[in-house]
């Protein structure tokens, strides 16, 4: 395998029973295999992608005064602004060289979650910024929905599933700038090697080299997608309430050569995650005298907590 592959939404969502088990049986295959997927026929319209760019190239283009002041603190950088070099990957004692944004939930008839949630961060330098974020927010969300739903039929569950989970769930969407390299990195690079916390993870932007993939011989390969293909790879979560049947595949972000140094790398991964409640329990139908039970019982936000404290969002 050169390279991840590559499905079509499409066919799910077509009328024709045949095309839509290809999707499942594609899809299912995949996250088996390598845990990742290049994924066309998503909600995404070119016109949105071009003005998100827009408004996180400007956002990042800001003084780092500017900036800052919508960094806040307590809340483990759940919303708004978190620095360069703030976060680290799991094991790891040197930040990351980036910085990034998270839009989150836009909550709708659920009082207790509208408590339990940070409030989304408002842009005042930027008019348009906030509204094309959700926009791209919810795109996203419906388009991992549909994924979600084919992963529990090829699971052996209900299609509607994980449907109330990740209503109002805690996703987030996360614009991250990779700045120029100025000088040699030493230890650092743009993001090391590290699984995702969530259900399914959807990724804009990846369509130069810096995303890499480990298989599980070991070797990293080049996630490259298309132009109008996402990127989306199964999370931490999805692959333990699956027994590990869907793989969360350990990925990076490579520095570029020397000569590459002098650019921007912008990326903008929308990371799904349920509402806290979620038991993450291994899925009995996951469970067999090959595989048996690998991990004990946990709710999401038991197991994202643990996650903010290992990637030094949160402090104990």
């Amino acid at each position: 395998m050169k390279n991840i592959p590559s499905v079509d939404l499409a066919d799910f969502l077509s009328d024709d029973p045949k095309r839509k088990q290809k999707f499942i049986d594609e899809i299912g295959k995949a996250y088996e295999d390598i845990g990742f997927v290049a994924l066309k026929g998503h909600f995404l319209s070119n016109a949105l992608v071009d003005n998100l760019y827009e408004e996180i190239k400007q956002f990042f283009a800001l003084p780092l005064e500017t900036k800052s002041k919508y960094e806040i603190e307590g809340i483990g950088g759940q919303r708004g602004y978190v620095s360069f070099g703030k976060e680290s990957a799991k094991g790891r004692k040197v930040g990351d060289l980036k910085e990034f944004w998270h839009f989150g939930q836009y909550v709708e008839d659920n009082p207790k979650l509208e408590e339990e949630y940070p409030d989304n961060v408002t842009v005042e330098e930027l008019p348009n910024f906030n509204e094309v974020g959700k926009e791209t927010y919810k795109m996203l969300e419906k388009t991992g929905k549909y994924v979600l739903r084919a992963l529990a039929l090829y699971l052996g569950l209900d299609e509607f599933y994980f449907d109330d989970y990740i209503k109002n769930g805690n996703s987030i969407l996360r614009p991250i700038h990779y700045p120029p390299i100025t000088s040699e990195p030493k230890d650092a690079v743009r993001a090391a090697a590290h699984g995702d916390i969530n259900l399914i993870t959807l990724l804009m932007g990846a369509h130069g080299k810096g995303l890499q993939v480990q298989r599980h011989d070991g070797e990293w390969l080049d996630a490259i997608a298309e132009p109008d293909e996402l990127v989306i790879n199964v999370g931490d979560m999805l692959s333990r309430h699956s027994n590990n049947k869907l793989k969360s595949t350990i990925h990076r972000v490579v520095n570029p050569p020397r000569e590459l140094w002098g650019t921007s790398r912008y990326s903008i991964p929308f990371f799904m995650h349920p509402i806290s409640e979620m038991p993450l329990d291994c899925l009995e139908n996951c469970i067999d005298e090959n595989n048996p039970k690998q991990y004990e019982d946990i709710t999401a936000g038991e197991f994202l907590n643990q996650r903010l404290i290992e990637l030094g969002l949160i402090k104990k």
